[in-house]
């Protein structure tokens, strides 16, 4: 798919395109960010591969799962608090309606707010590009097929993973404290919104480079329990749909914002080691949405190889957690700013704390959302485990590699195990029954299980919906009047 030339102005914004064609010097067909646009404009559900398809369906279904369980969150109900303005937009789990940004940065935190939305893109892509192409289709005349909200999907998560890595990839970028979420997050709502609206690649460019001015969000919640991290899906996923908009009015965005320059997107968000290349390369070839995984556990993905290393401890040596005397963790240093507080008080704190996870899978045999209910984390055992664990940075590791779990039974035997990948990636994927059962309970949080059972039938073959509107009467719950989980 990579363009020869950039293509003819779009039908759609014909007006739009001749106001800008005093400026079309400045576009370069063959920058990184120009190709990245002229691919994303021309997307489409006919020449999406297979497995491409599936994995897209998927996450929207688990996207949409974790938002109507996020709907019963404090930082939820917050957030609708804060939606005045009228609209045609659905706010998910509830009967609600508001504009469409609104909606997009309500259902974004939700999304987000209980840590069970996917991880691996920009970072949290789901929570980002779905709450904003649905709220889109509220302003778009006429009806939106199933198979152009997923090309759409594809875009969105195509654009917010390649920002990402042409910035330096996660443990640059997120290191020096950025999350990724909202930076390169609404950037990737942006492109979603684009395509779905029908822009050619000059509009699609504009889309994409005006959200570098709706990025932000930063790690400082890590040191207090902050809820602010929740906050970040919502707001890229509101300023993306806002950047698309303006785009489409015809609002001019920075061109240059890709190249090294003072002010540009590299300079601002990494000193170095950023490669704008990686926007375009390899476009057609790897998918970005297959790089997304899935999240079993209700906390920061920084926690979950090592639930699973402790698992398949337990599981290899025929012990349960009883027979543990003591968890020790070597880990990297940015895993342990990250994940290594041993917190058990306020809920965004625990589902930051590896050492958490840990206490919980061990008393309560999981590590998933009850397990992080009020009345569990207040739980004595809980905090007894966690002041029992040793954690050691080891300075010869990556930034990103993942921990190396040593279990010390009581007999004195010692086991010791590093799982690469966690559950929900490729290499180590939750099944379908899994992933449809996490979808139930989610869902059960806001909407009837007949409802969410009609629901999951429709997202698994949402290809063949005329008009993506007719999920709304299953989006619409009562969440808002369930007691908050926190």
């Amino acid at each position: 798919m990579a363009p020869a030339e950039l293509p003819g102005p779009p039908p759609r914004l014909s007006l739009r395109d001749k106001k800008m064609s005093s400026s079309m010097s400045r576009v370069q067909a063959h920058a990184p960010v120009d190709r990245l646009a002229y691919f994303v404009s021309k997307i489409s559900f006919e020449t999406l591969p297979d497995d491409v398809v599936e994995k897209t369906k998927v996450h929207v279904a688990d996207t949409i799962g974790a938002a109507l369980a996020g709907a019963c969150s404090a930082e939820a109900a917050i957030a609708r608090r804060t939606a005045g303005t009228p609209g045609g937009a659905l706010i998910w789990g509830t009967g609600g309606r508001t504009s469409a940004r609104d909606a997009a940065l309500v259902n974004g935190v939700a999304a987000h707010a209980l840590e069970l939305d996917d991880s691996g893109g920009c970072d949290h892509s789901g929570a980002v590009v779905i709450p904003a192409v649905l709220a889109a289709i509220s302003e778009v005349p006429g009806p939106v097929s199933g198979r152009e909200l997923i090309a759409s999907v594809v875009a969105g998560y195509e654009v917010g993973r390649r920002v990402l890595e042409a910035a330096g990839g996660y443990d640059s970028h997120n290191g020096l404290g950025w999350h990724s979420t909202g930076t390169c997050g609404a950037l990737a709502a942006a492109a979603a919104v684009a395509r779905l609206s029908g822009f050619g690649s000059l509009a699609t460019r504009d889309a994409i480079t005006l959200a570098t001015s709706f990025s932000s969000g930063l790690w400082a919640f890590i040191h207090d329990g902050s809820q602010a991290k929740k906050v970040h899906a919502g707001r890229a996923a509101e300023g993306g749909l806002l950047a698309a908009r303006l785009a489409g009015e015809g609002l001019a965005g920075p061109s240059r914002v890709f190249e090294d320059v003072w002010g540009g997107f590299f300079r601002a968000f990494n000193k170095d080691a950023c490669e704008p290349q990686n926007l375009c390369e390899g476009l057609g070839e790897s998918w970005k949405v297959k790089r997304a995984v899935l999240k079993p556990y209700a906390s920061c993905r920084g926690a979950h190889s090592a639930v699973d290393a402790l698992d398949d401890l337990l599981s290899e040596s025929g012990r349960d957690a009883a027979a543990i005397d003591r968890i020790e963790l070597r880990l990297s240093a940015m895993l342990m700013g990250m994940c290594g507080a041993r917190e058990s008080g306020a809920m965004a704190a625990a589902q930051m704390s590896l050492p958490y996870a840990l206490a919980a899978r061990c008393v309560f045999g999981t590590a998933g959302l009850a397990s992080y209910a009020a009345d569990r984390r207040a739980d004595p055992r809980v905090q007894a485990v966690m002041d029992g664990m040793l954690l050691e940075v080891d300075d010869t590791m990556q930034p990103l590699d993942e921990p190396i779990v040593t279990l010390l039974f009581k007999d004195g035997t010692r086991v010791s195990k590093t799982v690469p990948r966690a559950t929900g990636s490729a290499e180590r994927p939750m099944q379908p029954a899994a992933i449809h059962a996490k979808f139930d309970a989610l869902a059960a949080m806001s909407i009837e299980p007949e409802q969410a059972d009609r629901l999951w039938r429709m997202l698994a073959e949402i290809e063949n919906l005329n008009d993506c509107r007719a999920l709304e009467a299953l989006l619409a719950g009562d969440g808002d009047r369930r007691p908050v989980f926190c």
